[in-house]
């Protein structure tokens, strides 16, 4: 995600730095040596391979067969490969050449995988599946070893605060996973993460990265604050992002509170316009405020919105395409990601289609859902709406909106008055001048660039120049590669792309 913008930024080369991988790194025993390696960065080199007695993976369904070649490439050397997250445990028989697999979340399982390995780090003669019963409370977690990271790397830094959502939405594999019933970081412990997260040399965007971060709203009334307090008393090193369900609109109080934290990005899964549709999917919380009333109010608290859009669904029409087009030009959300629907397994989603048969194992297809709509209707469909939704005059405009309509109403601290440190404005300057080379000499669109650049620069916006540069270019290039068929439909899906080949 994001390729057509980490050009532009001064060696980011991936989103956000992956917690389960560092929280399991700093849940090593004592003693042992880790080194950390993520492959949207760089590869594993053979040296790397040869150090490791363990090589201990983790991924998402859509990444299965790069998750596969690592396991490959370990063997090639035979050192032991072990692999856990959210992918493995949704699906453990997708994954039968690795030596070890830990399904569920940090637990008495981890603990047991320690202690095989050190009695012996060679590979077993079978494969060995150990699944956690008793979880790590959230409260017991270790700070995450951000020091291993090269966290200059990443867009945005990333840290969570809960795990698991109260709702059940059809296509959503969270609830099975990780529960309906939020568990918790203590205020403390957050707090904790961030002042590691700033030793280590991070400042600037933070993701939150929880499945819902309202997922339970009297606990994020007495983190916000301590947030707070925390920006007041370091000098606002960071600005915050997260993700949440459309109904956070209903409370303005968690709002005020997450604007004077410096949140300014909530990304929501609003998934369609069509209330039958969301009713269909178990999404009705989404009409608890309309949609569109719902984005105005999180814009008024100076938060941008991004959205979650889907393609696909049972309900969906010939007129469906239009009314999505129609919805991001009212609302005005800038960025959004179009996916066609995928069913993941351990959904309800997933149960309803494998009991109808409609359930198609073939990777080269762009979805696995036998859709009630032609599959070529659907396709073209959700080629159209990239096409308008990410035209240069579209993406423009909608952040042209923003700037006049939402990032006015944050907070706003003077520059003196905040941690940047020096090397921040250097590499600021020179994302400028990537941007407006790139962007405003070099594309196409550059004429439509320039009516909002040329806005920022009366301002004195840079910081908005330089995001809305590098996020409306990501955008024009990812519609056109949908249009030209360059581009998976589904972030989800695990058709295969490019595998990277071993680093030699």
């Amino acid at each position: 995600m994001f390729e057509h913008a980490y050009p532009l930024t001064d060696g980011v080369r991936a989103l956000m730095p992956p917690q389960g991988l560092l929280v399991i790194a700093a849940s090593l025993p004592p003693g042992w040596e880790v080194r950390f390696v993520d492959e949207n960065i760089r590869q594993a080199t053979n040296e790397e391979f040869l150090w490791a007695d363990a090589v201990f993976v983790t991924g998402m369904h859509a990444q299965r067969r790069q998750i596969e070649s690592i396991c490959h490439r370990a063997h090639r050397f035979d050192r032991v490969a072990v692999l856990g997250g959210s992918s493995v445990s949704a699906c453990p028989e997708n994954y039968p050449e690795f030596d070890y697999l830990h399904v569920g979340e940090l637990g008495d399982a981890t603990e047991a995988l320690f202690a095989r390995l050190a009695a012996d780090p060679s590979r077993p003669d079978r494969q060995i599946v150990l699944t956690t019963k008793e979880r790590r409370d959230l409260t017991a977690f270790p700070l995450p070893a951000y020091e291993l990271a090269e966290l200059g790397r990443y867009l945005t830094g990333s840290i969570q605060y809960s795990s698991g959502c109260p709702y059940n939405c059809e296509f959503c594999d969270i609830p099975a996973l990780y529960g309906r019933n939020p568990r918790l970081k203590t205020p403390a412990q957050v707090t904790a993460e961030l002042d590691k997260l700033l030793a280590c040399g991070m400042t600037g965007p933070v993701y939150f990265v929880d499945d819902n971060f309202i997922g339970n709203r009297r606990a994020v009334r007495e983190l916000l604050p301590a947030l707070v307090d925390w920006q007041k008393a370091r000098r606002y090193p960071f600005i915050f992002s997260c993700e949440a369900t459309l109904n956070i609109a209903k409370r303005p109080e968690i709002l005020a509170l997450m604007r004077e934290a410096m949140f300014e990005t909530v990304f929501c899964g609003i998934e369609t316009p069509e209330p039958a549709a969301l009713e269909a999917m178990s999404k009705d919380h989404n009409m608890m405020v309309p949609p569109l009333e719902a984005v105005e109010t999180l814009n008024r608290y100076g938060m941008e919105v991004v959205s979650g859009i889907i393609i696909g669904l049972d309900t969906d029409s010939p007129e469906t395409g239009d009314r999505v087009i129609d919805f991001i030009e009212r609302s005005h959300i800038p960025m959004l990601t179009i996916n066609l629907l995928q069913a993941l397994p351990r959904t309800p989603l997933w149960d309803r289609l494998e009991k109808a048969d409609r359930l198609i194992d073939d990777e080269d297809r762009e979805s696995n859902v036998d859709f009630v709509m032609p599959y070529d209707e659907v396709l073209a469909m959700w080629r159209t709406c990239m096409e308008r939704a990410f035209s240069p005059p579209a993406v423009l405009a909608r952040y042209r909106h923003q700037l006049d309509h939402t990032y006015p109403n944050r907070l706003a601290v003077p520059w003196r008055d905040r941690h940047v440190p020096w090397r921040d404005v250097l590499r600021g300057l020179r994302i400028l001048r990537s941007v407006l080379w790139e962007v405003g000499v070099k594309a196409d669109y550059r004429g439509e660039f320039w009516k909002v650049a040329r806005a920022c620069l009366r301002r004195g916006q840079i910081e908005h120049l330089i995001r809305i540069g590098i996020m409306a270019h990501h955008l024009v290039m990812s519609g056109r590669d949908a249009t030209a068929g360059r581009q998976k439909a589904s972030h989800y899906s695990a058709r295969p792309e490019e595998i990277p080949v071993p680093a030699e």
